[in-house]
């Protein structure tokens, strides 16, 4: 059975029903049961539209469930114009479905609790691992969120703004979690940067493919995280930076600067760099400069002290970075990389084993853990 198949067609055949008439809540639970009735039937019998063949087979589940549910007779005049089978539209819904995840009335960690159910295909139990919460809170907290946009019309999509951001954080998702949504916000980015005239959207898509771009240096043969300046560049993907500045000088020429442009400029800069030495890390602190006038966030000053500490010497990034909260997460992490740029290997040492013991998954927490070892090692020379 191939799963990659079933969840690339899950949001389309979402779509379709809730475009027919279905509210959000019964329609997702008619799709999963026709993935579901996929599963046992496609092995032995594989369809020929497999799209259509799930079309058809959630709209029976949902009349089904809608004729045994007397509470709901409303919507009984669905089945009298039931549609005929056929081939599925080729319109592609997903990106509608996304506005309709990230509705206003949702919160973010709802908004993308739904999307990454909805439209990523993700079962509760690979959410609630992401986000380290028990299946049965992350079943209750979509639960919610579907039923709050059971009754929002299809064609009364929540902003760009919020959509923007649902995309951020599924991206993200897609490099930490086990399930690989990246490839997929990149692609849903572009066609919302081809939709709708919004900087923005260029400024994210743009970020996105200069990040996509380093993925494949990203980690070791075993696994293990290689940091920005100890990746091997040769292995990053050209085309999709050149690409990605491209995007962004187009959306910076429109002068309507926001923060997506603004971290895109600054993962344009690490591209642009030949080798690590070489990175300008006096445009990169302007440019968190900007960042943070725009969103004034801890973790963006985080970054920030990191910035300097390349710029102006790691005294004055260990200034910056007292002048926030130590309980940020990496805030440990920043601490001993200036710490050890400075040269007080003792207190480097204390704080990376420290930032080990509150990483969020285990590569981090590996890495993190070596560089203890390393500097401990070296003290002891």
């Amino acid at each position: 059975m191939d799963e990659a198949l079933l969840r690339s067609l899950t949001p389309g055949v979402l779509a379709i029903l809730v475009r027919r008439g279905a509210d959000f809540a019964a329609a997702e639970d008619a799709v999963q049961e026709a993935l579901l009735q996929a599963v046992r039937v496609w092995p032995a019998d594989p369809p020929r539209d497999a799209k259509g063949w799930l079309v058809t087979v959630a709209w029976h589940r949902f009349l089904d469930a809608t004729r045994a549910d007397a509470a709901r007779r409303r919507r009984e005049d669905l089945v009298d114009e039931e549609p005929a089978p056929g081939p599925a539209p080729a319109v592609d819904d997903t990106l509608q479905l996304y506005f309709l995840c990230a509705h206003p009335s949702l919160t973010p960690a709802s908004a993308v609790a739904l999307t990454l159910r909805a439209v990523g295909g993700l079962t509760t139990r690979q959410i609630a691992e992401a986000y380290l919460v028990p299946e049965a809170t992350m079943a209750q907290r979509i639960s919610r969120a579907k039923r709050t946009v059971s009754g929002v019309r299809f064609d009364q999509p929540g902003d760009v703004a919020t959509v923007l951001r649902v995309l951020y954080l599924v991206f993200n998702e897609g490099y930490s979690g086990d399930v690989d949504l990246a490839a997929e916000a990149i692609r849903l980015t572009r066609q919302l940067a081809a939709a709708v005239d919004h900087p923005e959207a260029a400024g994210l898509l743009a970020l996105m493919l200069l990040h996509h771009a380093r993925r494949a240096a990203r980690t070791a043969s075993d696994g293990s995280l290689v940091p920005l300046a100890e990746q091997d560049r040769g292995r990053w993907d050209t085309a999709l930076i050149a690409e990605g500045v491209g995007i962004l000088q187009a959306a910076l020429a429109r002068d309507r600067l926001g923060e997506f442009q603004a971290q895109a400029a600054i993962a344009a800069l690490h591209a642009d760099a030949p080798t690590a030495e070489e990175t300008d890390w006096v445009q990169i602190v302007e440019w968190y400069d900007e960042l943070t006038r725009l969103t004034d966030n801890p973790v963006v000053r985080l970054n920030r002290a990191v910035a300097v500490g390349e710029a102006d010497g790691p005294r004055a990034g260990l200034t910056a970075l007292a002048a926030l909260d130590a309980s940020l997460p990496r805030h440990a992490a920043v601490a001993a990389y200036l710490h050890e740029r400075d040269g007080d290997l003792a207190t480097a040492a204390r704080l990376y084993a420290e930032a080990a013991h509150k990483a969020p998954n285990l590569a981090e927490r590996d890495h993190l853990t070596r560089q203890a070892a390393r500097l401990n090692a070296r003290r002891c020379r």
